[in-house]
């Protein structure tokens, strides 16, 4: 029994040894404490892992799989052929070609009720109501090309057939949201590799929006200011998230970024609602998403993400206090079981960092 505890002795002490032997950048490394950070808008935290700390050439996508091969049977490149349904929304070249096209999804998340009524029911403790809507396709024609390798002017096209359609649907009956979003790659959900988006009228606002606009309007409340516009101002004076600006747009890695990489196109004028968004707007817009999608492919070798519009409701309310923009998150994060059981992200690149490497490409 003596020798056994000799033994944890000697042990102990010789870890304890070690660590004074470490080199100063381990021991450095060691200290680096990780961050809780607080989403200003909705409360919710993420963690900013310093011990996990990576450089952003490690985020850098290893397949060889970034060239999209034109598939002949591909249901985007010739939508008539391959039996899409009806164009409600077409945009032609001077030369007569198509140039973007928008269509009803074939096989909708959200359909129009039969005889134009929503049916309701409770069952036991639980409810649920008819999942109607619109459900649309916003395809561009080149089956190569994303968004960040468009010209700045065919995504500001892109954000008009957005706002086109947007302003159809956002009075018909049952609608009170319209998400706007786009799927990248197969990890972000994208079925068919053919570029395009897709647009949800809904009857009800999510909880993500419904978060930020009670978030919106408590900040509004505390200090008589928009949240977004105060967020703006502090990245404008710091910089250091910063990763492009035009007149009226800025990009920026957000200070509680839920992803690696993580970016949002934010108007720098407080604007509420995105379908009011004039043409010179939209050309700024289109210039800054691309600029950021483009960053984004070539610094790290064209990986899958997401982004979308964050806009008021279209359910009659007034929403004075909240700021429209779109988030772009790249899927770099795999949730584990600490971010499944708690819904808090831990992102291992800081957005300092993330901001100033595709600040440089």
């Amino acid at each position: 029994m003596e020798e056994e505890e000799k033994i944890k002795i000697k042990v102990i002490k010789s870890e304890s040894e070690s660590e004074k032997t470490k080199e100063p950048e381990k021991i450095k490394e060691i200290n680096r404490i990780s961050e809780l950070r607080q989403d200003l808008v909705t409360g919710d935290w993420v963690v900013v892992s310093a011990i996990r700390g990576r450089r952003p050439d490690e985020f850098i996508k290893k397949e060889d799989d970034t060239e999209i091969v034109h598939d002949q049977s591909c249901l985007f490149c010739d939508p008539v052929a391959s039996g899409q349904e009806k164009d409600v929304l077409i945009y032609e070249t001077s030369s007569g070609e198509w140039s973007l096209r928008v269509f009803p999804n074939k096989f909708p998340a959200f359909t129009n009720p039969k005889g134009g009524v929503m049916r309701h029911k409770e069952e036991g403790p639980y409810f649920w109501m008819d999942s109607v809507g619109y459900h649309e396709v916003i395809v561009t024609r080149d089956h190569a090309k994303h968004i960040g390798q468009l010209e700045p002017m065919a995504v500001a096209e892109i954000l008009d057939a957005y706002q086109s359609r947007y302003v159809d649907l956002m009075n018909k009956k049952s609608v009170n949201y319209i998400d706007i979003f786009h799927n990248h790659g197969k990890s972000a959900g994208a079925s068919i590799p053919h570029p395009h988006s897709q647009l949800m009228a809904i009857p009800v606002v999510s909880p993500y929006v419904a978060s930020e606009l009670d978030g919106a309007e408590r900040y509004h409340q505390q200090n008589r200011h928009c949240v977004y516009c105060a967020m703006l101002e502090w990245e404008k004076e710091k910089g250091e998230r910063v990763v492009f600006e035009n007149d009226d747009f800025m990009v920026f890695c957000p200070f509680a970024s839920r992803a690696n990489f993580e970016m949002w196109v934010m108007p720098k004028k407080h604007k509420p609602y995105f379908e009011r968004i004039s043409v010179a707007e939209k050309i700024s817009a289109g210039e800054a998403l691309h600029e950021a999608v483009r960053r984004l492919s070539a610094g790290l070798n064209n990986p899958d993400f997401n982004f979308y519009i964050h806009t008021s409701p279209c359910d009659g309310k007034d929403y004075p206090h909240f700021h429209w923009h779109i988030e772009i998150v790249p899927k770099l994060n795999i949730w584990a079981g600490f971010e499944i059981s708690t819904g808090i992200e831990i992102i291992t690149m800081r957005p300092e960092e993330a901001a100033e490497f595709l600040r440089n490409i």
